[in-house]
């Protein structure tokens, strides 16, 4: 299995201790940065679409199966997959945001908890049962 990261996070964010564990615990804005080769797939992303960014969590251990929640102490160990730990043994991250602005090969969320760096791996829209049968649900 091979993949190859379309672009990468530029935030404020910098420190895994201190980022918030949601993104909706946090307003904080984001620049999500993709490559040249991708262009074309970026073309009707617009301000206001929700999207669901799939990173690679760069910094996250990779032999960990237990955590405690939150990384709270005081949380019962529980195991990794019925958390949302960034430590995992494929740290694959999922975060739902919401596209405040569209610049060429750069595209502005909010509601990224991802920190300055992570890879990019895909992006997805959110899908809601009310579109038509001609919608993106259908793509």
């Amino acid at each position: 299995m091979n993949l190859d990261p379309i672009g990468h996070v530029e935030s404020p964010l910098t420190d895994p201790s201190t980022a918030p564990k949601q993104g909706f615990e946090s307003n904080t804005e984001a620049w999500l940065n993709f490559v040249p080769e991708v262009a074309t797939g970026l073309r009707d992303l617009k301000a206001g679409d929700e999207v669901f960014v799939l990173t690679w969590l760069h910094q996250a251990r990779r032999d960990v199966l237990v955590v405690h929640p939150r990384d709270d102490p005081r949380n019962p160990e529980t195991g990794v997959f019925s958390t949302r730990s960034a430590d995992r043994p494929n740290p694959i991250g999922l975060h739902r945001v919401t596209i405040t602005d569209v610049a060429n090969l750069r595209v502005r969320v909010r509601g990224l908890e991802a920190i300055n760096g992570t890879p990019i791996l895909d992006v997805k829209p959110v899908l809601s049962r009310l579109f038509n049968q001609s919608s993106k649900e259908d793509a």
